[in-house]
């Protein structure tokens, strides 16, 4: 079981202190949080990608090629990598330098993002976008599989006798998770190559989240990738914790008060009984995330949302320390009889 946790590198207003970090101190935060994660002993730390304000994270190979350097043991992957309006030549290059760079700590998620304008300012359009999704991963694969590719598809122009450097370390490319909240094309299209499949587990009801990754593992399955349950499962979750849960809540309130995604809807008390989101001691995030096993069976990979909605730096290196000191070791003793195990460079290159 991998633990870790995953950022959009948004920048928002401290409602607690009126102020904003800049562009320069979001970025250098994203790196001091990342290094954190891995002194604390968590697996992951996933980055998002996004092309407009308020977020930052519009080259997510560059920040963790940075994270990378500052650290010697935590796998980097993404949150998502847009495999719609990025192409899948460059999506390849990125990643296989990326891999070099990090001695095989890479793996991605792959997703089509929730910003529609980003379609058209990177030349796609938004209606093309499920196809787009499955036509530039399918080149994506075949870029990493063979040496020499000839292709010719809808969406680009087509290659011939093309060659994409560097070659992936090992000749073993990254695990690819397909990330979707909503989309059940997306989880079919995870089961039939037996690639892992990531729902973030944030904003829906245990009941939408259960039928995707079912679907998942059973289109795992009846593509003869192995049982469904030997598919490959990641959740994500979004937590704040102090040591008791009403100074968690009255601390936090504020934040999800004034967050864009959250703030005018229900509040935070029902989003807490209707989803995922848990706000209160170590032992209540421990409680809430041990139900997800009994909710969606053996998974793979847990990643938590720690770090945005204006939460400053110290706070988020706080909530690190609650994990790694009360929460990681007990959720470690939980899980650990967890399978199958979420694969890595490693085992990918023993397998291969």
């Amino acid at each position: 079981m991998q633990f870790g946790i995953f950022g959009v590198g948004d920048i928002a207003i401290d409602p607690w202190t009126g102020k904003a970090p800049s562009e320069h101190e979001r970025i250098k935060n994203m790196v001091t949080i990342a290094a954190k994660a891995e002194e604390i002993g968590l697996d992951v730390v996933a980055v998002g990608e996004h092309h407009n304000p308020p977020f930052v994270t519009s080259s997510p190979t560059t920040i963790l090629g940075y994270i990378a350097a500052r650290t010697s043991r935590i796998i980097l992957s993404t949150s998502v990598t847009l495999i719609t309006t990025n192409d899948p030549v460059k999506i390849a290059e990125d990643y296989a330098t990326l891999q070099h760079l990090a001695d095989g700590r890479v793996d991605l998620m792959l997703g089509r993002g929730n910003t529609g304008p980003v379609y058209p300012w990177f030349g796609k359009d938004i209606r093309d976008g499920l196809s787009l999704a499955v036509e530039n991963y399918a080149l994506l694969r075949q870029l990493w599989r063979e040496d020499v590719v000839d292709w010719e598809g809808k969406h680009r122009t087509a290659l011939q006798s093309f060659t994409s450097t560097p070659r992936p370390l090992d000749g073993v490319p990254p695990f690819v998770w397909h990330g979707s909240i909503r989309s059940p094309e997306i989880a079919v299209q995870a089961g039939f190559y037996g690639d892992g499949f990531f729902h973030n587990n944030i904003f829906w009801p245990k009941e939408h989240t259960r039928r995707m990754i079912d679907l998942y593992r059973g289109q795992f399955e009846h593509y003869g990738h192995g049982p469904a349950d030997q598919a490959i499962v990641g959740l994500g979750g979004q937590t704040f914790m102090r040591r008791n849960s009403q100074d968690a809540i009255k601390e936090f309130r504020p934040y999800f008060d004034n967050s864009p995604v959250y703030g005018g809807g229900p509040s935070l008390e029902q989003t807490m009984r209707e989803t995922p989101i848990s706000v209160g001691s170590p032992q209540e995030v421990i409680d809430r995330t041990l139900r997800f096993r009994e909710d969606f069976g053996d998974y793979q990979r847990q990643l938590f949302n720690v770090d945005g909605m204006g939460l400053p730096r110290k706070v988020v290196l706080e909530q690190l320390d609650i994990i790694g000191e009360e929460v990681l070791p007990v959720l470690r003793k939980e899980f650990e009889s967890m399978k199958p195990k979420a694969p890595t460079h490693e085992t990918l290159k023993v397998a291969s």
